[in-house]
């Protein structure tokens, strides 16, 4: 007898999964992914002000830095977060739900036996690691606890983002999200109650613990019941190798990627103050507002390329990457011209005046790298779904000994928002190598069709900002202009950019859902 369903029409076992409406089933995904995202986001804009002036900025700074510390060691589940969903995906295009099965739990195992290690001596060393991380000495106690706490949450989050890969070859990122996102915004509502009761950042680290062990439970029945086959103790002795050798690659490539993705907050932190760190880390956060989509849009693209190209169908490949580009730039454009637009009176007002005036230079600069960044994702996506994460390993070391010299000198020399203007200037170079490496190695390109409409469009959304700079604060008639841009710029992409199919797919198959 078949297991029942969890959604409707949707077979959990496929003999052959067809490729058949693969850009609807990646748009959907998209759309659940963004929402799981975007909502939780909008719960931390009412408790992240809360926390902030419970814990001050130096308390809030500390708090950061003690969840960031385990993203410096993000390489240590030696990449089964990204194998498995690979892999995985490829088990599933077969057919095969026991391999797949087999594939998870021993991606599993090897990311718990690689973290293992580095939690435990996260755990030991904890204080030692805060008095290098710059901690004021009268908190080196509670940073020390809430340092184990957090060397238990970095091993429990791997395991997470390989129990759910079920979820992710399947293209069912509703569920994915409803696990990720719901328990997430109970720890986002938690948070200010537990530290403004006297929890302190002990107590905010302790909320990461819970949400982190609740959704591994959540991730884990889920994807039992997407894969009955995947509760079992035996592994698939035929991928380990594969697996450890492309993980390996990403563990080569990770750890200079930590550096690069994180260096200029710890150089921050160590040139300046950690209430400096607080500061760009809210400019920060708000910032990377704009991956939201195109993070959603990788997460569904990366089962759905390593698909693609594991029936070697390369036209489909690149007409899915072309038109998340399309689509993309299409949203990028004006999003980036309103985020610019309500930057100063959002740290001023949601936040404080200090951060109005200490968070805003830093928002915009990096704001500048994120605009190639948010395009970035495709041909990164690309490139793991074909396998090559090799490339990876050489492109982030060949960066690393550079960028540590940016950063130290713009950081040290102009503080935020020097670190800010290092960040970006690596991301931008990135950008332009990945989409180089993409068409060279992955076969994946993309034309912007129209160019002179599109140059047309965008000008007409820099108009604001142009507006912005030249009035030097946010009044009546730049907020005008911007809508009337806005509509103008709409009307544009409408009728020139975006082809009549993507138009009439779009209200087809996204408004009224129609099957794929």
């Amino acid at each position: 007898m078949n297991p029942e369903p969890i959604g409707p029409d949707i077979e959990l076992q496929p003999a052959k999964p067809s490729t058949a409406g693969m850009t609807t089933k990646v748009v959907k995904g998209t759309i659940w992914t963004l929402s799981g995202l975007s909502i939780p986001i909008f719960f931390s804009l009412f408790a992240t002000p809360i926390v902030t002036r419970l814990l001050g900025a130096e308390g809030y700074g500390l708090f950061i830095l003690i969840l960031l510390i385990p993203a410096y060691l993000s390489f240590a589940d030696f990449g089964m977060n990204i194998a498995s969903t690979k892999f995985g995906s490829a088990a599933f295009a077969e057919g095969s739900p026991e391999k797949e099965a087999k594939i998870v739990r021993t991606a599993a195992l090897i990311a718990l036996l690689s973290s293992l290690p580095f939690a435990a001596a996260m755990a030991i060393f904890s204080p030692t690691i805060a008095r290098v991380a710059n901690v004021p000495p009268d908190r080196m106690i509670e940073a020390s606890f809430a340092l184990k706490l957090a060397a238990i949450v970095f091993v429990i989050n791997f395991l997470n983002f390989v129990f759910n890969t079920p979820q992710l070859t399947r293209l069912r990122m509703d569920l994915n999200i409803l696990v990720f996102s719901g328990v997430r915004i109970i720890g986002i509502i938690a948070t200010p109650i537990v530290v403004y009761y006297g929890g302190g950042v002990t107590g905010a680290v302790g909320v990461a613990l819970a949400v982190s062990i609740i959704t591994l439970a959540g991730h884990i029945i889920v994807s039992s019941r997407l894969l009955p086959e995947l509760i079992g103790f035996s592994i698939d002795r035929a991928s380990v190798r594969p697996l450890l050798k492309f993980g390996g690659s990403l563990v080569v490539a990770g750890i200079a990627a930590v550096l690069l993705h994180h260096l200029e907050k710890f150089v921050l932190t160590k040139a300046t103050s950690v209430e400096t760190l607080g500061y760009y880390s809210i400019a920060a956060t708000f910032a990377a507002m704009l991956t939201l989509l195109s993070g959603s849009i990788v997460q569904s693209l990366m089962p759905a390329f390593s698909q693609l190209q594991s029936r070697e169908d390369g036209p489909a490949l690149n007409a899915l990457f072309s038109r998340g580009i399309r689509l993309t730039l299409v949203w990028l454009i004006p999003a980036v011209t309103f985020m610019v637009l309500v930057g100063w009176p959002f740290f001023t007002y949601w936040f404080s005046a200090d951060f109005g005036r200490e968070s805003t230079g830093p928002y915009y600069i990096i704001i500048a790298g994120l605009f190639l960044n948010v395009l970035a994702y495709f041909p990164y996506a690309a490139l793991m779904a074909a396998g090559r994460s090799e490339i990876f390993a050489k492109l982030y070391w060949i960066e690393l000994v550079p960028y540590i010299l940016l950063v130290w000198w713009l950081a040290s020399s102009f503080g935020a928002k020097g670190a800010a203007a290092a960040w970006s200037i690596r991301v931008i170079i990135d950008a332009i190598v990945l989409f180089y490496l993409g068409n060279r190695v992955a076969n994946v390109s993309y034309r912007q069709a129209n160019i002179g409409y599109s140059l047309l469009a965008a000008f007409l959304m820099s108009l604001p900002i142009i507006g912005l700079i030249y009035f030097g604060t946010l009044n009546l008639p730049i907020i005008i202009t911007a809508f009337v841009c806005a509509a103008a710029y709409a009307l544009i992409c409408l009728k020139k950019i975006l082809h009549a199919d993507e138009v009439r797919w779009f209200l087809a198959k996204v408004l009224k859902r129609d099957a794929g």
